[in-house]
């Protein structure tokens, strides 16, 4: 965290001269201590947040395989002449123990088209409404409970 503030101070300043980069420095320093201080309640090393920041990229990158997938699945339902579907409620419960996660696969299937999160509660009990059956199959054991489990992994 602390050589993204830096960056982000050297390139707001717009120039890299030893004052500014010793300036920077300090003022990261100080603003990552806040950081974990405050925003961390829990202690976890350097590695851990290193793991989950490029496991966020791995999931940022499925996620958009994903919506393209759902876009071409709905695209392909709309352009037929008689439009058969059935749309439905699923619920399913998942083990995923951080709420944060919990969100982010609220909103990850809800970005998804097709699909939108109804309800979220507190023990990890979803309602997803679906355009079609097929869009429920699978849901409680996708590919984005399936990283956000491992992001909690330590």
């Amino acid at each position: 965290m602390f050589f993204i503030f830096l960056l982000l101070w050297i390139i707001f300043n717009g120039k890299c001269t030893l004052e500014i980069v010793l300036l920077g420095a300090f003022i990261s320093l100080l603003l990552t201590i806040f950081v974990n201080k405050f925003f961390y309640k829990e202690k976890r090393n350097t590695k851990h947040f290193a793991r989950n920041g490029f496991l966020l990229v791995e999931y940022l990158g499925i996620l958009i395989v994903e919506i393209i997938k759902a876009n071409i699945a709905v695209f392909t339902i709309a352009l037929k002449k008689e439009i058969e579907i059935e749309p439905c409620i699923c619920h399913f419960t998942t083990t995923i123990k951080e709420p944060i996660h919990r969100i982010l696969l609220a909103n990850s299937i809800t970005l998804t088209p097709g699909t939108i999160t109804v309800n979220l509660d507190d023990k990890g009990n979803y309602t997803v409404h679906c355009l079609t059956k097929e869009f429920s199959e699978g849901i409680n054991e996708s590919v984005f409970v399936k990283m956000l489990l491992k992001m909690e992994e330590d």
